[in-house]
This record gives structure tokens, sequence and C-alpha cells, in this order.
């Protein structure tokens, strides 16, 4: 199955939650699904703040003086948004597929039905009955 991938211009955009044009819908619930969908959230998190975050740093570590500090405080922060976006990230997820058009929760499901199948693929190769 070939899944139409936005651009880095557009894929930026999207990150900054920006809406793609409706041919990568597909890309959309890939990213949203995939095995590193939550790795991908924390990405998108953290471009997100990268911005505010280098001013602050520039700013504080010129103005205050004391780089460990800014690099310090700078690192709180990221630390204060990754378990931010984290603790959202599930209902994140199923709010932007909703903006594509997907059902509410269409998301979990799919992630549920995925890792089901993999527990079931697992059973069966590793868990097979002793014999006697």
């Amino acid at each position: 199955m070939s899944v139409k991938r936005p651009g880095p211009a557009r894929w930026l955009y999207f990150q900054f939650g920006g809406r793609l044009p409706e041919q990568y819908r597909e890309w959309v619930l890939h990213d949203a699904t995939c095995r590193t969908w939550v790795l991908r959230v924390l990405i998108r998190g953290l471009i997100q703040i990268a911005p505010l975050g280098a001013v602050l740093f520039v700013g504080l570590g010129v103005f205050g003086g004391a780089w460990p500090i800014a690099a310090g405080a700078l690192l709180l922060g990221l630390l204060v948004v990754a378990r931010i976006v984290l603790t959202n990230s599930v209902d994140s997820v199923d709010a932007r597929l909703l903006r594509y058009g997907f059902p509410p929760g269409h998301g979990s499901a799919v992630r549920r039905q995925r890792d089901a199948e993999a527990a079931e693929r697992y059973k069966e190769v590793w868990r097979q009955q002793p014999l006697e």
C-alpha cells in the first residue's frame, strides 16, 4: 500500500496544527496509528515549543548572563512539555483524526486491533502447549 507523504514544508505546517489537503488523509491515519505514534506525538510537541524555547534560551543567556541557569530552565521546560504532550497524546491524536473525517476514537480502535493481532501472533509462535 502506497501512502502519499507530505513534503517538508507541508509536514512542518502539519506539525504546527495546520490541516493537510485531502490527498494526505491516509498518511495522517498512518501517522496516528503506526508503531511509533507516541514518538511522533512527542516530536510534534517538541517542534511546536522549539521556537519559543530558543528565544527564551538566548534571552536568558544574553540578558541574564547565566548560561547554566538558562540551559536548566530550557531542560525543565522541555520535560514539562513532554509530560503534557504524552499525557494528552491519545485524545489529541483522536481529535486530529476527527478533523480528517474519521469517526471518533478511530485511531485508538486501529491501534487496539493492531496490538491484539500482534499479541495473537506472539502467542502462536512463543506460547505453544508443551509436548507430552
